[in-house]
């Protein structure tokens, strides 16, 4: 297999030399980040061809506005945002998500949620397979609102920090906080709940 001469690169040279007019440094930059982009965008969108749109106008938008990309963040934090308001356009032009409104102003403190979540009455992991249970995660991630959605995919499926994610997503870290908190409240409601519904099915057979 050819190994690309700029797959060793660091991404601030190859940043630099991308704004230089090198394509190929920019391509590297494609490749390095066109799958985690493509995920994130299909996770916002839940559309493929919406997420391959996504994709696309990403990095064109961001080749375009290489100038404006100032280094006091990762390229890869810039992308994103450039991203999650990619899929958000795509979402406010199907309006298709009638569970929303997109422009709908979110409690942003880090509030006490008083809801009560059961327990598993034992480990999934018993019950099904690890392909299993990601289909299901990736169903139930898919079903939060896209607000949430957003900071999860970023902050849980993604691995950036909570500041990181602040940064992408042009919020203040208690909302990212508070957004991801309701999130992982969301699915492990809507975890619980399926898994005793299997649970409850499976008796029902016996």
């Amino acid at each position: 297999m050819t190994v690309s001469p700029q797959a060793s690169i660091d991404e601030s040279t190859l940043v630099a030399q991308a704004r230089e007019g090198d394509t190929r440094a920019f391509g590297e930059l494609v490749r390095r980040y066109e799958g985690k982009i493509f995920r994130l965008a299909q996770h916002v969108t839940q559309n493929r061809e919406d997420a391959e749109d996504v994709l696309q106008e990403t990095f064109l938008k961001s080749y375009e506005h290489l100038d404006q990309f100032k280094g006091d963040s990762k390229f890869y934090t810039w992308i994103v945002r450039i991203a999650v308001n990619q899929a958000l356009m795509k979402l406010r032009r199907r309006k298709t998500d009638k569970s929303v409104s997109l422009d709908e102003t979110i409690d942003t403190g880090e509030d006490t949620i008083t809801r009560e979540i059961a327990a598993w009455d034992e480990d999934p992991e018993q019950r099904f397979s690890r392909e299993e249970l990601g289909e299901i995660l990736d169903t139930a991630v898919d079903s939060l609102e896209p607000p949430y959605r957003s900071v999860f995919v970023l902050r849980d499926i993604e691995e950036l920090s909570t500041e990181e994610t602040a940064e992408a997503l042009n919020l203040s870290v208690p909302a990212v906080k508070s957004r991801l908190l309701r999130a992982r409240l969301q699915l492990r409601e809507k975890l619980t709940r399926y898994f005793k519904r299997k649970g409850d099915d499976a008796f029902a057979y016996m």
